[in-house]
């Protein structure tokens, strides 16, 4: 099959590009390269794909690009391209609306006019929800940041594609996802960071804020499992185990040998205060199982870590 995957250069999306092929498919890869990180850090991930003869690459920003000859011939598209992160989003507001809103509205026209794709998956995340998002896919949807505000958006664009035009959209939202190539703004990478460095850490809040943990192997084999799910779904996707900000720093110190050293600074707007993802509806549908322990996964990203530069 031929797949479109937006963000390729990114976290997730070149995680999920990698496997694609590992399958046997096609995989055509678009990426901006917003500067949100260096670029030098997205270029690494993209450097074994390059030389894979199944691979394209297009740089192009999807806000003013043409796009309908880049997604002529898609069986299936990935959309995961977006702009991430909480804290830009209250002093940038027009960059999260265009990359989030206004570059799907575009991706789904460009669709609408020139592929049949069997799936459009979109990569939506738990800010959905708001403050408290422990529970199935019925909780109210309220986010609490405008970054969530614009994901939001954008999923209720795929469902009007997918209403009057007949996208087959399926919407997976993203649950806390840690592992090697975690974007460096992510909590876990600055705090194994610091520890590696034997730095300070700065501790948001009370430090009693909880997520449910997805490892990155995991959150990529559900979404192609999400190749063969029913259209018009919407699934949390998280993996089986929660912590809070000092249970990861502790699981931190004894798999590092190493004892952190903390400040507590004010809770940021719009940080959520507790996340879990039930995930019985993905199970069913699709028979997805997380298969990384959050030690497990921890320990991977630790020992990437200790190779960067």
């Amino acid at each position: 099959m031929h797949c479109l995957v937006t963000g390729a250069a990114g976290f997730i999306g070149s995680h999920l590009c990698e496997r694609l092929i590992a399958d046997g498919h096609r995989v055509s890869g678009l990426d901006a390269f917003i500067p949100y990180y260096p670029r030098e850090i997205k270029e690494t991930y993209l450097k074994d794909l390059r030389r894979q003869s199944q691979f394209i690459f297009r740089e192009l920003d999807m806000r003013s690009a043409d796009l309908d000859s880049v997604v002529e011939g898609a069986d299936v598209v990935f959309h995961l391209g977006a702009m991430a992160g909480l804290a830009k989003s209250w002093t940038d507001f027009d960059l999260y609306q265009s990359c989030n809103l206004t570059a799907t509205q575009r991706l789904l026209e460009a669709v609408r006019k020139r592929a049949k794709p069997s799936r459009f998956i979109f990569g939506s995340t738990s800010s959905v929800y708001g403050r408290f998002a422990t529970g199935d896919e019925t909780l109210p949807t309220r986010p609490i940041s405008p970054y969530g505000v614009t994901k939001l958006a954008a999923e209720n664009l795929c469902r009007c594609f997918a209403d009057e035009h007949g996208i087959p959209v399926v919407a997976l939202r993203f649950f806390s996802v840690y592992g090697p190539r975690q974007r460096p703004d992510m909590g876990y990478y600055k705090f194994i960071r610091a520890l590696l460095r034997d730095e300070t850490i700065t501790v948001f809040g009370d430090g009693q804020q909880v997520r449910g943990n997805t490892y990155i192997d995991d959150c990529v084999s559900a979404t192609v499992a999400a190749m063969q799910a029913p259209v018009g779904e919407t699934y949390n996707l998280g993996g089986g185990e929660t912590a809070s900000v000092w249970g990861i720093l502790h699981k931190l110190e004894t798999l590092m040998d190493r004892k952190a050293k903390t400040k507590l600074e004010p809770a940021r707007p719009g940080d959520q205060r507790s996340t879990f993802a039930d995930t019985a509806k993905l199970r069913r549908h699709l028979s997805w199982e997380p298969k990384t322990t959050l030690d497990q996964g921890l320990m991977k990203q630790i020992e990437w870590q200790k190779g960067l530069p």
